[in-house]
């Protein structure tokens, strides 16, 4: 039996429920910018081998927890596991960025796409979350969490990173009907992908919608926003109860048909106001975000302040959850994220208050 949950401030706001101080967690809290994860990540070999040793996945998650107070954990995975256990042949070059040797660029391919078994390619992931949850001992919620079928097509098709994303455009604006059986494929995929992450004991997800925000409107809404409706969909029929957050970076101008998914909340980049935001979406659902990431590389005493106009802009009451508005940049002093914190504790319990 898991051990009951000693901080609940993280679900509590994601209920928009009261919480005596705004809960606070950083996107990529575990990752480069820490000594001790480069360590770890040098003992492993190569990123994908980290990933894949559930007790090293563990390890490298915990290991913000014990820097800072954080009010919730997120596992420690990449986004693109749903792509390479379909057997595209990811790899991470130093530098370079994920990489597939395996491009999906024709019918022919796309429609030879299968959907994953999560608890066999990709039961590494569920080994890594039940671990986690034991280290945790119930201390704060696991967050787990999946790239959105959009983000994930863009690599799939693209065979990496893109500036440009010329041959994933090219197949929706010219195939349409082939861009949605692609996406179809990648929400069922990813679907069955976060509700293994519950069943093995994440007791949120987060879905992050990398590069929604490269797309016009029209085209968002049919291949981005509908597949990650689907995910929503599945989670709250199979899993009422576990909060979704979705977070499309630059979609500040998506929020309201975002908050009509049913998601119970909605990360937020720099590049959008909190109280607009919260005007925007009223109580439907809770907010995350949404300082700078370089907003890190400033003085700790500017940092504070910076901390206090992000509060002062979503202003009193709950459903805010802080974080920044995107990963934590690898060249940041943990000192400066420690300042973030510190700053969250001291500033935002005036906001909480009856």
């Amino acid at each position: 039996m898991s051990a009951p949950l000693q901080n609940d401030r993280y679900l509590r706001a994601l209920a928009r429920q009261p919480v005596d101080r705004t809960p606070v967690w950083i996107m990529r809290q575990a990752g480069r910018y820490l000594p001790e994860y480069r360590e770890v990540r040098a003992k492993a070999g190569d990123f994908m081998t980290l990933c894949r040793t559930p007790e090293l996945a563990c390890e490298v998650t915990m290991q913000p927890l014990r820097r800072f107070d954080l009010d919730a954990a997120i596992l420690f995975s990449d986004i693109l596991t749903v792509p390479d256990a379909m057997g595209l042949g990811l790899s991470f070059a130093e530098g370079e960025g994920p990489r597939f040797a395996n491009p999906v660029r024709d019918e022919r391919a796309i429609r030879a796409l299968a959907v994953p078994d999560p608890n066999d390619s990709l039961g590494y992931v569920m080994d890594a979350v039940r671990t986690i949850r034991d280290a945790l001992a119930g201390s704060v919620p696991l967050i787990g969490f999946g790239g959105s079928p959009w983000t994930l097509a863009t690599y799939m098709v693209e065979g990496g990173s893109s500036k440009d994303f010329a041959h994933i455009k090219a197949l929706i604006y010219d195939r349409p009907e082939l861009g949605d059986a692609l996406l179809s494929t990648l929400a069922e995929a990813s679907a069955q992908y976060l509700s293994a992450q519950v069943e093995a004991g994440a007791q949120a997800v987060m879905v992050f919608d990398t590069w929604g925000g490269a797309l016009p409107p029209a085209a968002y809404r049919r291949f981005s926003l509908e597949p990650m409706r689907h995910i929503v969909e599945r989670i709250r029929r199979d899993h009422p109860g576990v909060p979704v957050t979705l977070f499309t970076k630059n979609g500040g101008q998506h929020l309201e048909i975002m908050a009509e998914t049913g998601c119970d909340g909605l990360g937020l980049d720099w590049t959008t106001d909190l109280g607009d935001a919260r005007a925007r979406v009223g109580n439907r659902v809770a907010l995350q975000g949404n300082l700078d990431p370089s907003m890190l590389f400033a003085s700790p005493a500017r940092i504070r302040e910076a901390v206090g106009e992000v509060l002062e802009s979503y202003g009193a009451g709950p459903g805010h959850i802080f974080n920044l508005g995107h990963g934590i940049t690898p060249g940041v002093d943990p000192e400066r994220a420690a300042a973030m914190v510190e700053a969250v504790h001291e500033l935002s319990p005036a906001y909480h208050r009856s």
